[in-house]
């Protein structure tokens, strides 16, 4: 079977989207599948491309017996909507115009979203071409830009609603990274349930594995024996990690605690910037890190947040650095409702701190820093949770199986009829 699958990140750049598109694909190369992604330059989350791909259209090289098909894209830092848009829109027109012309036809094409016009890109060539189109959506869009008031509810984001019930009614099939995300697309648009397949986000088990605290990265940052609080990823505006650095000032006074933020984003001269008011001595930043030393980061710290602020929406999101650091045996403090709280306290990997709270974040880390708790303990419980039903190959095969489905007109029925959409969210 051909695959193709349409995504604007791909690596050596870093992030839950990159690394999905490419584990997946990289497992249905194993199991014996043609695998064609169709990506934009290197260029996130920097906004700068590589010398050497400033100025060109199109680029093929081979990742992991993957056929990679790079597209030009306008790049531009995650700053500023309008800049974002136009960078979002050039890389739909040249995705359009290379996967006419160096994408083989597919037997199936993915395309995943957010952002939007990407999926749009896949739409386009799906048709074009001929094949079954699946939508894969990793994030509810507009309805995150709305939920982090980046936008208000102008007509742009109207507009991007009609794109977002164009592209579910005329998809072959509809993936979600989780059932949240299912029930908002169902309750939201009314598209039925049996449309929609789950395939939840996982780990790579050879990559993201147990390893000692007393590790490289803890002696060359010089953390000594500190308990660290690790948050890693994405530092946006969607992560309320304000309420981190809240938790922080009221922790200052406790030398054993040392709050580490890793990554890049859109908040993240802003955070800098309040630590530095508040002269936050007990918060270290880190830049983004390559993938291959995350799970470092993850062996040396004492326990892991997984935050977002507290919106209805992110009630349905889960996060895939809870997976990373189940896998890696390190407790999570949880700040995130619905079912992200729910996979957590399941698999007793952690404790649960309400969003946006910092006097119960505090209370939870003195109990996890004191040891009122098994921090061993929570660690080993995520990571038996996660190999049992989070394995990336495992997924992939799942995943093959429906592709396959689809590929044939394979398609089940409608779970039941369809809902009147509740309006705007």
């Amino acid at each position: 079977m051909r695959i193709a699958f349409v995504s604007q990140y791909f690596p050596p750049e870093m992030g839950a989207p990159s690394a999905r598109v490419h584990e997946l694909a990289r497992e249905w190369v194993r199991l014996g599948e043609e695998v064609t992604v169709l990506t934009a330059f290197p260029h996130h989350p920097t906004g700068v491309k590589a010398p050497g791909d400033r100025g060109r259209l199109t680029r093929r090289e081979r990742i992991d017996g993957i056929d990679v098909v790079r597209a030009y894209i306008w790049a531009t830092p995650n700053e500023g909507i309008v800049k974002r848009m136009l960078s979002y829109l050039s890389f739909l027109v040249a995705a359009v115009a290379v996967g006419l012309v160096r994408v083989r036809r597919p037997d199936v094409l993915v395309a995943t979203s957010p952002q939007l016009l990407c999926a749009c890109a896949g739409y386009l060539l799906a048709r074009a071409k001929g094949c079954p189109f699946v939508l894969e959506v990793r994030d509810l869009w507009p309805e995150s830009i709305l939920a982090v008031g980046a936008m208000g509810d102008n007509l742009v984001v109207r507009a991007l609603k009609r794109v977002a019930r164009f592209l579910y009614e005329h998809s072959d099939r509809v993936v979600t990274v989780g059932e949240g995300y299912r029930r908002e697309i169902h309750q939201g648009y009314g598209l039925p349930m049996g449309a929609m397949e789950v395939i939840p986000n996982g780990i790579d088990p050879e990559l993201f594995v147990p390893s000692s605290r007393d590790n490289e990265v803890r002696r060359e940052l010089g953390w000594a024996d500190r308990f660290v609080v690790l948050y890693l990823g994405t530092l946006g505006m969607a992560h309320g990690l304000e309420t981190v650095l809240a938790a922080a000032e009221a922790l200052r006074d406790d030398p054993r605690l040392l709050f580490v933020l890793v990554g890049e984003g859109a908040d993240k001269a802003r955070l800098r910037r309040l630590a530095a008011e508040r002269g936050l001595a007990n918060v270290e930043f880190v830049d983004q890190q390559p993938k291959g030393r995350v799970p470092r980061f993850y062996a040396a710290c004492d326990v892991g947040l997984v935050t977002l602020r507290d919106r209805p929406l992110f009630r349905a999101v889960l996060p895939s650095k809870i997976f990373e650091l189940m896998a890696c045996e390190r407790p999570i403090v949880i700040s995130v409702g619905g079912e992200a709280r729910q996979l957590v306290e399941t698999s007793g990997a952690g404790l649960y701190v309400p969003p946006e709270d910092a006097p119960a974040l505090v209370t939870a880390l003195r109990r996890l820093a004191g040891g009122e708790a098994d921090l061993a303990a929570m660690g080993r419980a995520g990571r038996r949770f996660v190999l049992a039903g989070f394995s990336r190959p495992a997924q992939a095969r799942t995943y093959r199986g429906l592709l396959r489905r689809v590929a044939s007109n394979d398609r089940p029925p409608p779970a039941g009829p369809t809902a009147e959409p509740s309006g705007s969210r």
